[in-house]
């Protein structure tokens, strides 16, 4: 058998300005993630570490250090003293960019779950790295990532509500990654920051094309009504809209 890709990439061109997404079914019969870059094609698991290693016996090397900081907890009583030092830093942030790779290709494919997975995963590696690595600038090197990762993670969970048909649970997911970027703008003491960067634009974006997809509520529908009737001196409905709206409310309130 041939070693030769050539005929691999001329059955699948490069397209440029997109991300050139597809899964397959490899020999094992297992699914694989493929991503068509210009000078060749990246290959990964779906699930599991994306090279299919298991460092340590481990899924990852990030599960690795955390069975290391769980022990030493148990031990120590808590994670004070515990060290990640430059190589463990080297090699978190290597793996982290598989799985970025991965999430990336994912939220193409429209796999939003295993978007969040991902994200949420390359978080940890964050928060692990930003509170055990040994020198300030393995504490520290990561953290420009934060942004987009929590981007990333709020997309995937806006469009898998939105798939679900729950425009309200969307709303909530963009809310959480728009106050966890606030937060993370504030941490850093850059808070006039926020609303320059582009991932907070990105989520403000999806959620103002989200809000007019939002049901109406009775009140609120109530209350559009009550008006357009003043305004039309229609005062016989107006009356009775004032009734139903303060029967909504009490409703409302009794709940």
């Amino acid at each position: 058998m041939s070693n030769d890709l050539t005929r691999i990439l001329e059955d699948w061109p490069f397209e440029q300005g997109k991300i050139n997404v597809r899964q397959i079914d490899g020999d094992d019969g297992e699914p694989r993630i493929q991503l068509r870059l210009d000078l060749g094609i990246l290959q990964m698991r779906v699930s599991g570490r994306p090279d299919g290693l298991r460092p340590q016996g481990y899924e990852s090397l990030l599960e690795f250090h955390e069975a290391r900081l769980d022990e030493h907890t148990s031990t120590e009583g808590s994670g004070a003293g515990f060290v990640l030092d430059e190589e463990a830093c080297r090699e978190l942030r290597e793996e982290a960019v598989q799985y970025y790779h991965r999430y990336v290709c994912l939220m193409v494919l429209e796999d939003y779950d295993g978007v969040v997975r991902d994200t949420t995963r390359n978080i940890r590696v964050l928060d692990l790295c930003a509170k055990f690595a040994e020198t300030e600038a393995d504490r520290n090197v990561l953290e420009q990532f934060r942004p987009y990762i929590t981007m990333m993670r709020a997309r995937a969970l806006a469009s898998q509500a939105l798939k679900d048909n729950e425009p309200k649970a969307a709303i909530h997911a963009i809310d959480q990654g728009l106050d966890a970027l606030k937060q993370y703008f504030s941490d850093m003491d850059q808070p006039d920051l926020f609303d320059e960067s582009n991932e907070v634009q990105v989520l403000k974006g999806m959620r103002e094309a989200l809000t007019p997809k939002l049901p109406v509520s009775q009140t609120a529908e109530l209350r559009t009504r009550l008006q357009h009737a003043i305004s039309s001196e229609n005062y016989e409905l107006a009356a009775i809209l004032r009734d139903e709206l303060k029967t909504a409310e009490a409703a409302k309130k009794a709940d």
